[in-house]
């Protein structure tokens, strides 16, 4: 296990998470790139075993864009799933080269396009007519040829929160079957960019693959009936993890996943078709998930008419989640009490109501006592802020070695602007 306690002091692969902070001020980001490289080898192998064209994974940057996290994956052959081109660039500097780069996103601005046609990015996941006809414009001005997929709209409803739900018409992302079609067949548009594929994502922390298996079969259609041989097919990425315990059972294994995946393609392309597309995948929380927590101490407590208290350095700035769509997360002491527990809301500093964790039953923690944030890896620093003009924490990672490594600086307040 990668989260477990030795003689009554939590450890993360292996080390002692009591004698990390005494030598880093908490709030602090610890990652384990021993379970990032298992959560990573497990996926591509997955699809490999399943007997998948060729697949290319395209870690979602924006689930955990820290530089050194990400050389960890280039070093083992990780494409990127980009939505900016500061993520782009990120990408580019930790060693994954653009021909293993999927440019997502509604937003595009001219001088993103720009970037992306002059690194030679894999693809363009296109999400709007408007946004190729600019694509090709620029293609054209540049004097390149733009690679275009189309982010395929397939107007499912994925079973999760409705913030992260993104395969219906009614959100912003992606385009409608017919609008596909009638684009393939306008020359106009394809003077100067070639489609090379099709992608579908729907969602994100996805346990019920049934509207993956529709969306994914909604795709093939929409390849079959464009009568273009398309170099991939992207089936995005979503796959949720058990946050607390009840989900466990829940979570799609890969290979489980894989096998839909195989299934579904080999039913609705391949046995359609003489063209061998490759498979791609955007995968973000199911690799970077759980390989982080955040440690906070306990500030202080206050009892308030029966209400408890537990007041962390740690807050919703650091990890937004919890704030921003009620999310779960498993809150652990670093060191087990056999004192009772009680109700309590564990809470931050920030002057927002929402600046809660969670309530939870808990054995009462005394002021510079330590607690965790477990699966924090994923959409944890890279969402944070400097809200009430407070310093970003500090990111540190356990390596193969088990060494710590800091991979990104406390912030100062010199950096506030």
């Amino acid at each position: 296990m990668s989260l477990e306690y030795k003689k009554n002091t939590l450890h993360f692969s292996g080390v002692s998470i009591a004698e990390v902070a005494k030598k880093h001020k908490t709030p602090f980001y610890l990652y384990s790139e021993e379970v990032l490289s298992e959560n990573y080898m497990e996926f591509f192998h997955g699809a490999l075993e399943a007997g998948l064209h060729h697949p290319l994974v395209c870690f979602a940057v924006k689930s955990n864009s820290n530089k050194e996290f990400l050389k960890v994956l280039a070093g083992m052959g990780s494409g990127a799933d980009i939505v900016s081109g500061g993520e782009l660039l990120r990408a580019l500097e930790a060693g994954i080269p653009a021909s293993k780069i999927v440019f997502s996103g509604v937003g595009k601005t001219t001088e993103e396009i720009e970037l992306g046609l002059k690194k030679g990015v894999y693809s363009f996941n296109v999400e709007s007519v408007e946004e190729l006809e600019l694509i090709n414009f620029l293609a054209g001005k540049m004097k390149k040829t733009a690679r275009i997929c189309f982010r395929f709209n397939p107007e499912v409803v994925s079973k999760t929160h409705k913030y992260i739900s993104t395969g219906n018409k009614t959100h912003k992302f992606g385009i409608l079957k017919k609008d596909i079609l009638a684009t393939v067949k306008n020359k106009k548009l394809w003077t100067n960019s070639k489609l090379v594929g099709l992608s579908i994502h729907i969602g994100s922390q996805l346990l019920d693959l049934k509207a993956t298996k529709t969306a994914i079969e909604r795709m093939c259609d929409v390849a079959i009936a464009s009568k273009v041989d398309l170099e991939f097919l992207d089936v995005g990425g979503g796959l949720g993890i058990d946050y607390q315990a009840s989900e466990t059972a829940k979570v799609p294994k890969i290979a489980d996943y894989m096998k839909m995946i195989h299934d579904t393609l080999e039913k609705h392309y391949y046995s359609k078709t003489a063209n061998i597309a490759r498979v791609v995948f955007e995968p973000g929380r199911r690799i970077s998930g759980k390989t982080g927590i955040l440690v906070m101490s306990v500030l202080r407590n206050k009892v308030s008419d029966g209400n408890n208290f537990m007041i962390l350095d740690g807050g919703m700035n650091d990890m937004m989640r919890p704030s921003l769509y009620e999310a779960y997360h498993e809150i652990s002491p670093v060191a087990k009490s056999s004192k009772k527990e009680v109700l309590t809301h564990i809470v931050g500093p920030i002057c927002e109501t929402s600046d809660l964790f969670g309530t939870r039953k808990m054995a009462p923690l005394k002021s510079g006592e330590l607690v965790i944030l477990r699966d924090a890896g994923a959409y944890g620093y890279s969402m944070g802020s400097t809200y009430n003009l407070r310093a970003r924490p500090e990111e540190l990672m356990i390596n193969l070695a088990r060494k710590l490594q800091v991979i990104n600086p406390r912030g100062t307040y010199e950096e506030l602007k």
